[in-house]
């Protein structure tokens, strides 16, 4: 097929277009504004475009399809075009579904996790050997690229997002692929921009309910009041799983996973993951794998990108990155690395970068969200606001609503780097938690001033 893609760019998008050229088909793409590391792969492959800019004269009557991304607006010149010449339009996951409608689909979806349980099924089919195609919102280790189609494989996993599927499909992604196994990790208000109020994000997560295949299977976090309520009012055909954390224990900085008599240890930490890693256990029961097997290749998984992903170490200072953005998400990852180091000092910076949080009207959300950090920083970019076309954000008013009164906040990553270096240790552990790149600050650079350092 000869297709051209819209935004090229996006996480998925970029990875999508990467995926069906290795699949042989021809691929072009446009974008006005493409950032690492979307960039460097595209370049790698050959598809990234010569100019940044939309550019109608690339879409002829000869294309056989346009994939249009969530970056373009719905009056961009090329999908006017497109409109106009009848091109077939699909977004991303309409492409995707139509791809893998013959296949047996996992749909694992929810407002925190559902990178990391997806990298974890991900992960132990691979480990054994299994034949499978996938769409995840994380570079995983052993995966070459985020999306994989196949005319062969007989199963796809798909990573849910609620996020909406295209500038003229307002639908969510995730209500477009149709489960025949479906895995909701809990539901936690985000995208106020598109789902102003919690009762309209909320049933979003209903309908996704409604749309799972008949006699499918539903497996979710029972220590979700919100989500348990959801499941028990929708859909009484589904064979409906609970879930909540395995036993495990940590000892000298490693957890053990605790099953009968066995203590298996484990290259992840926090409860938030031995929740994730029940969920995943029980989507791989339904795919037929058999326990053994799972704790055998659960054992090697070592994590997602930005998943608490260990940056540098020097010995006893560690510098993590994490994908942490919404509060509940903001919680669990400093509750997890407070209980993996306990003697330690956290000292976390966290980067309001997505829609929600630099809105005023969501940061009250946040209230004592970094409270069990023995330091906290907040940064924020005041090119990120004018991108979203968001008012002026003010340092007081990011501090009020946090309800820390020593939390620091900034809006130059100089800055905060430079008292980073000043007021801290490089035996504490340091947590970086963003959705975005601190304004494009290099995490290998920034572990080294840190931990590579000499003090008093």
């Amino acid at each position: 097929m000869n297709i051209h893609f819209i935004a090229i760019g996006g996480s998925a998008m970029h990875n999508l277009a990467i995926a069906l050229k290795i699949n042989g088909h021809t691929i072009t793409g446009s974008d006005d504004e493409i950032f690492e590391p979307s960039k460097s792969r595209l370049k790698q492959y050959g598809l990234l475009p010569e100019k940044e800019g939309w550019h109608p004269e690339k879409i002829q009557p000869s294309l056989d399809a346009v994939i249009l991304g969530m970056h373009a607006r719905a009056d961009n010149p090329e999908l006017l075009r497109a409109k106009a010449l009848g091109v077939k339009i699909y977004s991303y996951p309409e492409f995707l579904y139509a791809h893998a409608k013959n296949k047996k689909r996992v749909v694992i979806g929810g407002s925190h996790g559902k990178t990391t349980i997806t990298a974890m099924v991900m992960h132990v089919l691979k480990h054994l050997g299994k034949d499978f195609d996938y769409l995840v919102g994380s570079r995983l280790p052993d995966f070459e690229v985020m999306v994989r189609l196949s005319n062969d494989a007989p199963l796809m996993i798909f990573e849910g997002d609620e996020y909406l599927s295209s500038p003229i499909d307002r639908r969510p992604k995730f209500h477009w692929y149709h489960p025949h196994v479906a895995l909701l990790s809990g539901i936690a208000w985000d995208h106020i921009n598109v789902f102003p109020t919690f009762d309209n994000y909320l049933e979003q997560f209903a309908i996704f309910i409604r749309l799972i295949e008949p006699d499918g299977v539903l497996i979710y976090y029972a220590g979700d009041e919100w989500l348990t309520r959801l499941v028990k009012s929708e859909r009484k055909d589904l064979r409906k799983i609970p879930y909540t954390s395995v036993p495990y224990e940590v000892e000298n900085g490693v957890t053990f996973l605790k099953i009968g008599k066995k203590r298996i240890p484990l290259k992840i930490f926090g409860k938030h993951n031995l929740s994730n890693l029940h969920g995943a256990w029980l989507v791989c029961r339904e795919l037929g794998i058999a326990d053994s097997d799972f704790l055998e290749a659960i054992s090697h998984f070592k994590g997602a990108s930005k998943r608490l992903e260990l940056v540098a170490e020097n010995g006893k200072g560690r510098l993590y990155s994490d994908f942490a953005h919404a509060p509940s998400k903001l919680k669990a990852t400093l509750e997890a690395v407070k209980m993996q180091f306990p003697q330690q000092q956290v000292v976390a910076c966290f980067e309001l970068h997505t829609f929600s949080s630099l809105n005023q009207d969501f940061l009250a959300q946040y209230a004592h969200a970094m409270d069990s950090a023995d330091q906290a920083f907040v940064f924020y970019s005041p090119h990120a606001l004018q991108m979203k076309k968001l008012p002026v954000l003010s340092k007081e008013a990011v501090k009020k609503a946090f309800a820390r009164d020593d939390l620091q906040v900034f809006d130059d990553k100089d800055e905060l780097v430079s008292c980073l270096v000043e007021n801290t240790q490089p035996d504490n552990i340091f947590l970086m938690m963003s959705s975005g790149t601190f304004d494009g600050l290099n995490m290998k650079a920034l572990a080294d001033k840190l931990l590579k350092r000499k003090t008093d």
